[in-house]
């Protein structure tokens, strides 16, 4: 099969590898119509190196066919329609019971003492052969997949496999009062999604704050107002305050993560990082990893006090730095962790409907053949051409 594959840093390549097979009774094999590229993978494409092999297959927002089963497989049969979620959970331990599946017991990684192994994600996560692929070998076929109805094209539910989810719990996390108010920094996919999310769900005012003029142009079209951090920069806060009667937000969704905008410091050492080899590297990360906390620090900022941050972007240091004084002084709630996708389904499904209210019809920017992955890429880590949102097509 053709599958886009990690080779370096700032280097994919679509590949011919082995197909996958049935390995335990309880494995499904999905061919793959629709694979998301999501902004996490391009910590891979620029960070995580060292926790990468060249050959991994990257990706974890796919949906396809059932290709075949395994004999344990009782609810699902050749030809049915499925989204994978990016989780790999068994969906019966302690924590999925509680759904917490992002702490999936049966999959945790202890050789590195992280949650629940994740589809092309790093030995961090299992490294488990991701979805940017023709073909894909899921486990716990009976609770893992989630089964769609045949009709709607894949842009209808593919976003559940990740930015649906993630977003949705962005926003329960995030805990914004009844006609309440919340920031959202970065509109890239997910922090755009939370802010469809937050006012369908009654938030009465959304600020969303990017420095991507087409991000901003498309979060304004969708009711948010809007400010571009290449002019508020520093005072972003008092804009945010002017807003609110100069108290801030309830609530903060950081959308960005470690890649965030400024912090020179430690954009280098990210780039540092990524050049080491692996074991010097994945040593740093692990006992001396910065991140570029300019976003999470917006967030402390333009929080009103007693309000609640909930972080949704990836981060990765080991040492951050955090204001604790500022923080414990405001009373700040926080929430983070990666999102428990199949516990949020059941919330998200029934609005997947043809009145489309969270707009996934028209979600994706960019359709593109797996073979232009790498292309994709590098245009979404160069923020060019309005890609916010890519689908590719095996």
């Amino acid at each position: 099969m053709r599958a886009l594959t990690w080779q370096g840093k700032r280097d994919v390549r679509v590949e011919t590898v082995p197909d996958p097979r049935i390995e335990e009774p309880t494995d499904i094999i999905v061919r793959i119509t629709s694979t998301g590229i999501c902004g996490s993978d391009l910590h891979l494409y620029e960070v995580l190196g060292p926790y990468l092999d060249p050959g991994d297959i990257l990706g974890h927002e796919p949906m396809g066919v059932v290709e075949e089963v395994g004999p344990g497989v009782t609810s699902l049969a050749p030809g049915d329609r499925v989204v994978v979620p990016f989780n790999v959970s068994c969906g019966h331990c302690y924590m999925c019971d509680r759904g917490l599946q992002s702490q999936c017991e049966t999959t945790q990684v202890r050789e590195h003492g992280t949650g629940a192994s994740l589809f092309g994600y790093t030995k961090l996560y299992g490294q488990v052969p991701g979805g940017q692929a023709e073909l894909l070998r899921v486990p716990f076929g009976d609770t893992l997949p989630i089964k769609v109805p045949h009709g709607p094209a894949d842009d209808r539910f593919v976003y559940l496999s990740d930015v649906l989810p993630t977003a949705w719990q962005a926003v329960q996390y995030a805990a914004i009062p009844p006609g309440g108010s919340v920031t959202v920094l970065g509109l890239g996919p997910i922090g755009s999604m939370a802010a469809r999310i937050a006012r369908h769900q009654g938030a009465g005012l959304v600020v969303g704050v990017d420095l991507v003029p087409e991000r901003l142009s498309r979060a304004a079209a969708d009711g948010v107002t809007c400010l571009d951090l290449r002019r508020h920069g520093k005072d972003l806060g008092d804009a945010i305050r002017d807003l609110t009667d100069g108290r801030g937000t309830d609530a903060v969704i950081d959308a960005v993560g470690m890649e965030a905008h400024g912090a020179p410091v430690a954009k280098a050492a990210h780039g540092a990082v990524g050049l080491l080899p692996d074991g010097l590297g994945q040593r740093l990360m692990e006992t001396a990893g910065l991140d570029r906390l300019t976003a999470f620090r917006a967030a402390i900022d333009v929080v009103r006090r007693g309000g609640t941050i909930s972080v949704s972007g990836v981060y990765g240091g080991a040492a951050d730095p955090l204001p604790m004084l500022t923080m414990f002084d405001k009373q700040i709630q926080l929430r983070m962790g990666q999102a428990n996708v199949r516990h949020w389904v059941d919330d998200i499904l029934p609005l997947l409907t043809d009145e489309d209210p969270l707009g996934v019809d028209d979600f994706a920017t960019h359709r593109l053949p797996l073979e232009e992955g790498p292309q994709a890429y590098k245009t979404f880590q160069d923020k060019q051409d309005g890609m916010i949102k890519t689908l590719l097509v095996p």
